[in-house]
């Protein structure tokens, strides 16, 4: 919901934080690549009951996120640096929903686990769409020039990172946090299923 609106606000440094890196020699894939290892390393340290680490790396990871499709529109958007974006975005939100389950199996476990059946929504519907406009030819660039059709929704990026930032730093709300945070995925989802049966006819 935040994220075209986010964009304009954090696109005009990144590009030039990614012009800059272009111009040393550095690859859009390093930087998802290693991006995508300190959020790994964010959600080791949820797990084992360090969120405010976990927090640090996990922003660590988001930055990264940015700087990459920064750097990839100076050196050219490639198939396979948008394949590697996608996957790892997954993974790591995976991965922090899961490690707060880890951190506390007997308050987090059913929560983490019904936040995940949501993203599973969430995710599902994203690249069923994003295949299918592929397929007709449909483009957006609402959320920037992007290797993907971003169908929008009431939980994007912008909302995700949020509750995450949220969930470190007050660990015992997660329960709380995961459930209405999931409930919103679900809205996304039934909104992108809709928008997905309108536009796909």
């Amino acid at each position: 919901m935040l994220d075209a609106a986010a964009r304009r606000l954090v696109d005009p440094p990144l590009a030039r934080i990614g012009r800059r890196m272009a111009a040393l020699g550095i690859g859009a894939d390093a930087v998802s690549v290693a991006g995508f290892l300190f959020g790994v390393s964010a959600a080791i340290l949820v797990a084992i009951g360090r969120p405010g680490w976990g927090l640090v790396l996990f922003l660590v990871n988001r930055l990264a996120d940015g700087l990459d499709g920064a750097v990839a529109r100076h050196n050219g958007i490639t198939d396979r640096g948008g394949f590697l974006d996608i996957v790892f975005d997954f993974i790591v939100y995976a991965a922090m929903a899961c490690a707060f389950a880890f951190m506390d199996p007997a308050a987090n476990a059913l929560p983490a686990a019904f936040l995940l059946l949501a993203f599973m929504g969430t995710g599902s519907s994203f690249l069923a769409f994003a295949v299918m406009a592929g397929r007709r030819g449909l483009v957006s660039e609402a959320r920037g020039k992007k290797s993907l059709y971003y169908l929008g929704g009431l939980t994007e990026g912008s909302e995700t990172i949020a509750f995450f930032v949220l969930a470190c730093l007050w660990p015992a709300w997660f329960p709380v946090l995961a459930l209405v945070f999931a409930a919103m995925c679900w809205l996304t989802t039934a909104g992108r299923i809709a928008a997905g049966w309108r536009l796909l006819r």
